[in-house]
């Protein structure tokens, strides 16, 4: 079975996909076989060979070889609002069973699976489930992506309570520069750093047009940390 590790955030917006792109290319350059993986993504793109979901497809792309879209994103729904109303507005119930069998799938051709959450960590995936029912069943420890912006602290430390709360492994959190103007930057990730009772896996920089390839530099000591 390959090893794997859950991509949650303080909210949405906040920087998951890329965090999770540049740790697929930060593995895959350590050489590690590594893929992604979006379970559940909502706001998809109706294309000939049907819904198609852009952080999903980021994950592709930086991903080694050439994984299936319906194993990288077993539920894809067309409107960008909360899943689990995606999912009940398309008569559609979310299933772990199906995104296990996603994920094993992947494990066929992978060392390492990189899998990104939806939202931030209590947003719901159906009427009683949640994204901790998925990391618990899929025995992975989690990654908090911390958006560093005004009101980034409550978010971060509310989450890595709810995360423990729940029972899952808080291994780590990385800081997303989403707000290039934010004041007292880094007051704010000494105050991460000192309360966060995890350790910081990286902080990558605001960028105009980031490139994972490029940003994977910065999160080149998770790589030991994850397969340590």
């Amino acid at each position: 079975m390959s090893r794997a590790v859950y991509i949650t955030g303080t909210d949405t917006g906040v920087g998951k996909s890329l965090v999770a792109a540049t740790l697929l290319a930060a593995l895959n350059s350590n050489g590690v076989r590594a893929v992604g993986m979006k379970p559940v993504a909502s706001g998809c793109e109706r294309t000939p060979a049907g819904l198609r979901n852009a952080d999903a497809e980021l994950l592709i792309a930086h991903s080694a070889g050439a994984p299936t879209y319906a194993d990288v994103n077993p539920y894809a729904f067309a409107d960008p609002i909360a899943p689990h109303l995606a999912a009940a507005d398309a008569g559609v119930a979310i299933e772990l069973s199906r995104i296990d069998a996603a994920f094993a799938a992947l494990s066929t051709d992978a060392q390492f699976i990189v899998v990104e959450g939806v939202g931030g960590w209590m947003a719901p995936l159906g009427p009683r489930l949640m994204q901790a029912d998925l990391v618990r069943a899929l025995h992975l420890p989690v990654i908090l992506v911390v958006g560093l912006r005004l009101g980034c602290l409550n978010h971060a430390l509310l989450s890595a309570r709810a995360i423990r709360a729940d029972g899952a492994e808080l291994t780590g959190w990385i800081a997303s520069s989403v707000d290039a103007q934010m004041a007292r930057r880094e007051d704010n990730l000494a105050t991460l750093r000192e309360r966060l009772e995890a350790p910081c896996l990286g902080v990558l920089p605001h960028s105009a047009a980031p490139d994972p390839a490029a940003l994977a530099v910065h999160l080149g000591n998770v790589c030991d940390r994850l397969l340590g």
